[in-house]
C-alpha cells in the first residue's frame, strides 16, 4: 500500500492533467458523434432506399470491427492524405465509432414518438420539417438523453485505446510512469482510481439530469 500511496503522491498532477486530457477527447468525439448519428439517423428512416443503405452500411462495418482497428485505419490512413494531430484523430475515431451507435439512439427514440403527433401536425398544415424540428426532435431528445449519457461513460473509457497513436491520456501516463518507475501494478492502479472517479463523477451528474428533466422511464437504448 505504501508504494501505492508515495507514487500517488507523486504522480497526481500529471494523472491529473491526463485525466483532463481524456475529458476533452471524449467530449469532443461525442459533440460530434451526436452530429453524425443524428445525420445517420435520419437517413435510417428516410424513404430513399439509397440512404437507408448507406446508414445500414455504416452501422454494420462500425458496430462489427475493432474500435483498435478503427483508430489505427483513421490515424495512419487519413494521415497520408492530411495531417491530424493525436487529439483530433483520436477525436474523429471515437466519433466514428459512437456515431453509429448514436445513429441507432435517435432513430429509436425518433420512431418511439407516437406517429399521431406528426400526422395531427401535418394536418395543420405545417411542413415535414417544421413538424420534425418543433414536435418530434424535443421529445426525441429528451427520450435520448439517459442512453447517450451512457455512450459518454462507454467513450470515456474507450478513450484509453487512443493512447496507442500516441495521445497523452491516462492510459499513456499511466504506462509512462510504469516503465519510468518500474511500478507496473501501482501506475496501472492509479490510472484505474482516476477512470472510476470520472466515471462516478459524470454518472451522478447524469442521474441528475435525468431526475430534473424526468426521463428516466422514457429512455430508450441501443
Amino acid at each position: 500500500m505504501e508504494p501505492f500511496l508515495q507514487l500517488l503522491s507523486e504522480t497526481w498532477f500529471g494523472f491529473l492533467k491526463a485525466a483532463w486530457f481524456t475529458v476533452q477527447m471524449t467530449a469532443t468525439s461525442l459533440v460530434i458523434a451526436i452530429i453524425i448519428g443524428l445525420a445517420f439517423a435520419f437517413f435510417r428512416i428516410s424513404h430513399s432506399k439509397i440512404l437507408v443503405g448507406i446508414a445500414k452500411v455504416y452501422i454494420i462495418v462500425i458496430r462489427g470491427t475493432p474500435l483498435i482497428l478503427q483508430i489505427m485505419v483513421l490515424y495512419f490512413g487519413i494521415t497520408k492524405i492530411i495531417m491530424l494531430s493525436d487529439f483530433w484523430a483520436g477525436s474523429l475515431a471515437l466519433a466514428i465509432h459512437n456515431g453509429a451507435y448514436i445513429a441507432e439512439i435517435f432513430r429509436g427514440t425518433i420512431q418511439s414518438i407516437d406517429k399521431g403527433q406528426m400526422e395531427a401536425a401535418r394536418s395543420l398544415g405545417m411542413k415535414y420539417s417544421l413538424a420534425m424540428r418543433r414536435i418530434i426532435m424535443p421529445q426525441a431528445f429528451k427520450r435520448a438523453i439517459p442512453p447517450l449519457g451512457n455512450q459518454f461513460i462507454i467513450g470515456l473509457k474507450d478513450s484509453s485505446l487512443v493512447g496507442l497513436i500516441g495521445y497523452n491520456e491516462l492510459y499513456l501516463a499511466s504506462q509512462s510512469t510504469a516503465a519510468r518507475t518500474f511500478l507496473q501494478f501501482e501506475a496501472y492502479s492509479i490510472a484505474g482510481l482516476y477512470y472510476l472517479i470520472l466515471v462516478l463523477f459524470f454518472t451522478f451528474i447524469l442521474y441528475k439530469v435525468e431526475r430534473r428533466l424526468d426521463v428516466g422511464k422514457g429512455a430508450v437504448s441501443s
